[in-house]
C-alpha cells in the first residue's frame, strides 16, 4: 500500500517597516516627495511619513537636532494630528533635507 504524506508549508509573514529600508538623505527625500504626491492635502499623512523617516534616522537623535523633546516628537509625528509647520521645517531640517516649491503646469 503506498502512503503520501503532504505537508502543508506555513508562511511567515512580517510587518513591513518602511523605516528599514531609508538609510540614505537621498532615499528619505525621494520618499518623501511620493508621499507629498500621494498625500492629497492630508497633513497628518506627511507627519507620519517624516515620523517613518525619524525613525529610520533615530528618534531621540533627531529630537536633539531639531531641538524638541522625544516625546513631542513622537506624538507630532504619529500621524493622529497635524503638527505645526514649525515643527515640520525644524524635522525637515533635522533629517538633512530642504523644501523646495515648483510652479504646478495646468
Amino acid at each position: 500500500m503506498l502512503r503520501i504524506l503532504t505537508y502543508e508549508t506555513a508562511s511567515i509573514t512580517t510587518r513591513y517597516d518602511v523605516a528599514e529600508h531609508l538609510r540614505t538623505p537621498k532615499e528619505m527625500a525621494a520618499y518623501l516627495e511620493a508621499c507629498l504626491e500621494e498625500a492629497n492635502g492630508d497633513a497628518a499623512f506627511i507627519a507620519k511619513a517624516l515620523g517613518d523617516m525619524a525613525r529610520a534616522k533615530g528618534m531621540a537623535k533627531l529630537a536633539r537636532a531639531a531641538g524638541l523633546s522625544r516625546e513631542s516628537l513622537y506624538k507630532a509625528l504619529s500621524g493622529d494630528r497635524s503638527p505645526g509647520f514649525d515643527t515640520i521645517l525644524k524635522v525637515i531640517a533635522a533629517l538633512g533635507l530642504r523644501l523646495h516649491a515648483k510652479a504646478v503646469v495646468g
